[in-house]
């Protein structure tokens, strides 16, 4: 069936949403959604449901590409941390946090797309075992083996939105005053830090942990920042309160976004690849 300007325009945010859900990656996503259309393009006059295709299409090729990058990312100099995405004005922001994607990085790619189609974009396990290329019992296995390794990783005390938010700001306002006592009040005691310099950018090669550890690496951070003349911008990153740091020009240095568990913060975690941050042109 023809596909129209409209038909692509609303099938576009549901590819880039499957491929960047499975790889975690800007990038990648997009070339994964641009070489689906094509194909959507190419076979057109084939495909009736151009929905089910663009699907089928963009889940076949991230299960593809995440094997291959599996083996990259297992001698990643550091922690690797997806690409860090604005989600300000996104609705199901909680589906690309920072820990859920970090936590599925330890699936499968198979189970990786069967629990996301079926807990994320409510896909039943009839379409996602037709996708995938599997029987409809294996996929209920699969997703219930991810669900488990996902509510593994959850934190045990959610806070609010409204109250992650007011703790973030007074995270910040704490580091920009240098309150070291106040930062270490409000990390938790076994709080850990991330960084993912991808060897190019300035970062930790391994976790931070410890709150007050944190605090003072915090302050150090900022020292820096101040001589650099970097700013902060706040932003919610990836579905959790968090900064882009900004050099003078508008270029962006990093990003720090911030878990929680009840009113403490259990993880901060910060992105300095600058091939992870091309995305984040300045406003």
């Amino acid at each position: 069936m023809p596909v129209t300007a409209d038909s692509y325009e609303t099938l576009r945010p549901l590819a880039f949403a499957i491929a960047y859900r499975m790889l975690g990656t800007v990038s990648e996503a997009e070339d994964i959604v641009q070489e689906a259309f094509l194909r959507l393009h190419r076979n057109e006059d084939d495909v009736e449901s151009p929905k089910a295709f663009v699907a089928t299409v963009t889940t076949r090729l991230s299960i593809d590409t995440l094997r291959s990058a599996r083996m990259r990312r297992e001698t990643y100099p550091g922690p690797w941390l997806p690409e860090p995405i604005v989600t300000d004005t996104m609705p199901d922001s909680e589906s690309v946090s920072m820990a859920l994607l970090v936590t599925l990085e330890r699936l499968n790619p198979v189970e990786r797309a069967v629990f996301l189609l079926h807990d994320v974009f409510d896909y039943g396990y009839d379409e996602i075992a037709e996708i995938v290329g599997r029987r409809r019992e294996n996929c209920r296995q699969l997703a219930l083996r991810a669900r488990r390794a996902v509510e593994a990783g959850r934190a045990r005390f959610e806070p609010t939105r409204e109250a992650q938010q007011e703790l973030a700001s007074r995270f910040f306002a704490a580091v920009g005053d240098g309150d070291i006592d106040a930062l270490v009040e409000m990390l938790a005691e076994d709080a850990t830090m991330y960084g993912d310099g991808g060897g190019i950018g300035q970062a930790r090669k391994t976790p931070l942990h410890g709150g007050e550890k944190i605090a003072r690496f915090m302050l150090g951070l900022m020292r820096v920042g101040a001589r650099r003349d970097l700013r902060i911008e706040p932003a919610e990153i990836n579905g959790a309160p968090g900064v882009i740091v900004r050099r003078p020009d508008g270029t962006p240095e990093g990003t720090l976004s911030l878990d929680f568990d009840g009113e403490r913060i259990r993880a901060i975690r910060s992105q300095v690849n600058p091939e992870k941050l091309r995305h984040l042109t300045a406003p």
